[in-house]
C-alpha cells in the first residue's frame, strides 16, 4: 500500500476492503475479522505521515539527534525491532534505556564513534554501549614515606693530616741559613754581629711603616726612623744603656721635626706611629747589643736566641699535636694552652742546661726561672704582633723570608724577650 492511497475511495470492484468512508469509520460488527483488520484496530489507526528516505547514520547529512521523531510500528502486525539490532530511524529503545546505534564500519581499520562519545585522533575504538568493560588495574599510589634503603658500604675517608699552614721545608732552610750567619758573626767578630742587628732593625722598620701606610694611611717617616734605629743599636753597644736612651730620645725628636715638612693633616697620628715604631723595633733590639758587651757576651746572646727559638718550637710542636683549648682565639686562633705548656717546658729545660754549662757563674735553677720568663715574654710578644696584624688586616708583615713571612714575623718574639733576658742575666751573674 502506497502512502498516496490513504483516504482514497475504494477501487472499483475491490472486495474485502474495509476502510474509512466519507461518513467516517465503519460502525458495527460487520467488518471482516482478521489479525490486521479487525474493527477495534481499524478504529485506532492513525494517518501515517510521509517520511522521506533517510540515509544511514554517519552520512553527509547533519545528524538528526535531538529532533522530534515518530516511534513505534506503523501497523500492529509489523514486528517490533529488538533493542541493539540495526533498525530504521524512528525506533525508540524501551523507556528508561539509553539509545545506541551500531554503525557498519566504513573502513576496516576505523570504527565510528557511538552516540554521545567523542573520538580523538589516534584513540582506540570503543565497544558498543552495554558491552562489559574490563576493570582497569588500580594504579599504585606513590609512597608517601619511603623506607630508606640501606646505603652501600662506603669507604671511610682517610683522616686528613694536620697542616702547618706554611712551607715547612722552606722555613727550615731559611732558619738554618740565618742561624749560620748569626753564629758565625757572633763568635768571629762582634762588630759584624752588631751590623747584622742594625740591618734587621732597618728592614723591620721598613716593613712596619709600609704596612701602616698601606692599611691605615699612616705615614710614619721612615728616614729618621731608619737612621735613628741603626744609631741606637750602635750606641747601645758602644756606650751602654745610657747611649741607647739618648739615641732613642734623639730619634723621637727627629721624627717630630721631619713630619713638619708636610701638611698638618694627620700629623698627630703620623708622629705617634713613628715614636711607637722607634721604641718597638730598634730600642728593644738594643738590649741584644747590651748583652754582647759582657765578657761572655756571645754565650749570653746564644742563650737568649736558643731559649726564644726553643719556646716557639715547643709551643708549635705540642700545640700542633695535642692542642685543643684555644689560648687567645680573638687574637691568635692558632695558639693553644697546650702549646703554651710545651713552650714553658722546653724553655725551662733548655734554660737550666744553658745556665749550667754556658754562662759563667750560672746555676741550673736560675735557668728554670729564666726559661719560664722567656716562655712568657715570647708568647706575649707573639700575641702583640698578632694584635697589630689583626688591626691591619694582614697575615704577615712581609714576604722577604720564604716560609716565615717578613723580618718582623721573626722578630715578634725576640724583641720583647731581649730586655727580659738582659735584666735576669744581670741579676743572676752581673753585667760583665
Amino acid at each position: 500500500m502506497s502512502d498516496s492511497s490513504w483516504g482514497a475511495p475504494p477501487p472499483a470492484g475491490q472486495t474485502g476492503y474495509w476502510g474509512p468512508t466519507e461518513g467516517g469509520p465503519v460502525q458495527g460488527g460487520d467488518a471482516p475479522a482478521g489479525p490486521a483488520y479487525d474493527a477495534p484496530a481499524a478504529q485506532q489507526t492513525r494517518p501515517m505521515p510521509i517520511v522521506p528516505d533517510v540515509p544511514a547514520y554517519g552520512g553527509d547529512q547533519d545528524d538528526t539527534r535531538g529532533a522530534a521523531r515518530l516511534s513505534g510500528p506503523l501497523f500492529r502486525d509489523e514486528p517490533q525491532p529488538q533493542y541493539g539490532t540495526p533498525a530504521q530511524y524512528g525506533t525508540e529503545p524501551p523507556y528508561g534505556e539509553r539509545p545506541s546505534y551500531e554503525q557498519p564500519q566504513q573502513q576496516p581499520f576505523e570504527q565510528r564513534p557511538q552516540y554521545g562519545q567523542q573520538q580523538s585522533y589516534g584513540s582506540q575504538p570503543q565497544p558498543p554501549y552495554g558491552t562489559p568493560q574490563p576493570t582497569p588495574a588500580p594504579t599504585p599510589s606513590p609512597i608517601q614515606n619511603p623506607v630508606p634503603m640501606p646505603d652501600a658500604p662506603q669507604q671511610t675517608p682517610a683522616p686528613q693530616k694536620k697542616s702547618a699552614g706554611r712551607d715547612l721545608s722552606a722555613a727550615i732552610g731559611v732558619g738554618v741559613g740565618l742561624g749560620v750567619v748569626i753564629i758565625a758573626s757572633l763568635f768571629i767578630v762582634k762588630a759584624v754581629f752588631v751590623g747584622v742587628i742594625a740591618v734587621a732593625v732597618v728592614v723591620g722598620l721598613w716593613e712596619l711603616t709600609s704596612r701602616l701606610q698601606e692599611r691605615k694611611e699612616i705615614k710614619a717617616p721612615l728616614v729618621p726612623l731608619a737612621v735613628g734605629g741603626a744609631a741606637m743599636v750602635v750606641a747601645g753597644y758602644v756606650r751602654g744603656a745610657e747611649g741607647a736612651w739618648v739615641a732613642m730620645a734623639l730619634t723621637a725628636l727627629a721624627v717630630l721635626v721631619w713630619r713638619m715638612t708636610e701638611p698638618p693633616e694627620g700629623y698627630l697620628k703620623d708622629v705617634t706611629a713613628g715614636v711607637f715604631a722607634a721604641f718597638y723595633v730598634p730600642f728593644l733590639a738594643t738590649f741584644v747589643a747590651l748583652m754582647l758587651t759582657a765578657d761572655d757576651g756571645p754565650w749570653r746572646v746564644l742563650t737568649f736566641l736558643l731559649l726564644t727559638v726553643v719556646s716557639d718550637t715547643g709551643a708549635y710542636a705540642v700545640g700542633w699535636r695535642f692542642g685543643k683549648h684555644k689560648l687567645a682565639p680573638r687574637i691568635s686562633p692558632g695558639k693553644t694552652r697546650e702549646g703554651l705548656f710545651g713552650a714553658v717546658s722546653f724553655s725551662m729545660v733548655v734554660g737550666a742546661l744553658c745556665m749550667q754549662f754556658l754562662i759563667d757563674g750560672g746555676h741550673w735553677w736560675q735557668g728554670l726561672l729564666l726559661g719560664l720568663a722567656v716562655a712568657a715574654s715570647a708568647t706575649l710578644g707573639d700575641l702583640g704582633e698578632s694584635m697589630i696584624k689583626r688591626d691591619l688586616g694582614i697575615k704577615d708583615m712581609g714576604t722577604l723570608l720564604p716560609g716565615h713571612g717578613g723580618i718582623m714575623d721573626r722578630l715578634d718574639s725576640l724583641l720583647p724577650t731581649a730586655p727580659v733576658v738582659w735584666l735576669l742575666l744581670v741579676l743572676f751573674v752581673g753585667s760583665t
